[in-house]
């Protein structure tokens, strides 16, 4: 297996996944055996991403050393991020209206499936505001929130402790020095358990299929296509349209993040690959003070592929009801998804829990999500690529809106990946 590429090791992983999962199809030995080999993984990724965010921009901050133009990169990357979820959002409304997947679906040959820890999750999360949110990013005790994993509350200590560090001059020094070793060390952790990736892709998709089965594509098989079909059109057309603006192209990113994008799909978890994008995007032409605040601050805030997935579930519940929206009433839905999917940023399932606290505002039954909740782990895989692929092109824009981007260091970083992977294979 090392003369092959990551790429082509995850893929394989995926073919072996999907065929014992399929072959054994209903047998509760397969998650019994496998389900750890994928939760070893996970945590392992878990176990790397705070430290690396910390160390990260704890060196971008301290960079960059001044709070005035700390604030300026943040208030256009959060402007930026609230643009794209936007069209993300209107894309999804259009393409559920255009193609109607709702229509004509016979529940009766649906299956259920529980969604109640889902609902629990919701009713917890809308108990908190917007407004609430920008509360809680200000952590209470920064070792409970480092533990937790609570990005956002991360990244505001770990920016605050960056302009600390740059403000005491040579005696933050050292400190900024301990920070850089943190930073190298953790990165070549990183690609140690890269290694295990394949075994976790075969492990959790094997799980998957065989817990729900192939067959259970095919009831909601125009749902899965529309929204495989729209995710693709999104990042062909919208992202490539504003990677042309800024002076690159998104295929080029695509290039060469390929394996990152196979393990995003495969584990259905951008956590996995946030500490490669951001030392690829470095590598890229981004400076390490816009990377290391823009890719953990789009892990929580710029979700193009959850919202444009959440737009079209929301629809096509409602047409598989019968429920008729109006304009008015899908403008509602759309106010009321960009502050719901940034309200509760970083819930396990996020995507599931933003529905449940927003179908109820435009007469939508709730219970609708329960069709649909067997095939969520499918439609999230490919979601999880288009939010990756989104992270990794807004650091290309808030670099080039800061005039910061280098052009020809990513032009040299591609042509030598390019080389790197003809040898390889």
């Amino acid at each position: 297996m090392k003369k092959y590429g990551l790429a082509v090791q995850i893929l394989i992983g995926l073919a072996l996944g999907i065929l014992v999962g399929a072959l054994f199809f209903g047998n509760p030995s397969v998650e019994q055996y496998l389900q750890p080999i994928g939760d070893i993984f996970i945590r392992l990724i878990k176990m790397i991403v705070v430290p690396i965010v910390v160390a990260s921009l704890v060196i971008g901050v301290a960079s960059v050393g001044d709070m005035k133009q700390l604030g300026k990169i943040g208030g256009k990357t959060i402007l930026y991020f609230e643009i794209v979820t936007t069209i993300a959002i209107v894309v999804g409304l259009l393409a559920s209206n255009i193609f109607q997947p709702g229509v004509g679906v016979d529940m009766s040959h649906l299956a259920k499936t529980d969604i109640h820890s889902y609902v629990e999750t919701a009713e917890t999360a809308t108990h908190h505001s917007f407004i609430d949110t920008f509360v809680n990013i200000v952590p209470k005790n920064i070792f409970e929130s480092l533990v937790k994993g609570d990005m956002l509350a991360v990244i505001f200590f770990s920016v605050l402790f960056g302009l600390g560090v740059a403000a005491i001059g040579e005696r933050g020094k050292p400190v900024l020095a301990f920070f850089e070793g943190v930073a190298e060390t953790m990165f070549w952790v990183t690609n140690q358990i890269m290694k295990f990736a394949p075994f976790g892709v075969f492990a959790l998709i094997g799980v998957t299929v065989s817990k729900f089965g192939l067959s259970s594509l095919v009831p909601l098989g125009k749902l899965v296509l529309l929204v495989y079909g729209t995710m693709f059109v999104f990042i062909v057309l919208v992202m490539g349209g504003i990677a042309k603006m800024v002076g690159t192209s998104i295929f080029a990113i695509i290039r060469i993040l390929k394996d990152e994008i196979l393990l995003a799909y495969s584990t259905a978890s951008s956590e996995t690959v946030l500490p490669k994008i951001i030392e690829k995007m470095e590598k890229f032409g981004c400076p390490k003070a816009i990377t290391s605040f823009v890719v953990p601050t789009g892990y929580s805030f710029n979700l193009d592929g959850s919202t444009l997935y959440q737009a079209l579930a929301a629809i096509f519940i409602a047409q598989m009801y019968g429920v008729h929206l109006s304009i008015g009433s899908q403008i509602t839905l759309m106010l009321v998804l960009m502050v719901t999917s940034k309200g509760i940023a970083g819930v396990p399932g996020v995507s599931f829990v933003v529905l449940l606290a927003t179908l109820g505002s435009v007469g939508i039954p709730l219970e609708g999500l329960a069709f649909i909740a067997g095939i969520d782990r499918i439609l999230d895989m490919a979601r999880t690529v288009v939010n990756v692929i989104g992270n990794a092109l807004a650091t290309v824009v808030i670099s080039k809106w800061e005039g910061k981007y280098d052009s020809a260091k990513g032009k040299v970083y591609l042509q030598s990946y390019q080389t790197n992977s003809r040898k390889a294979a």
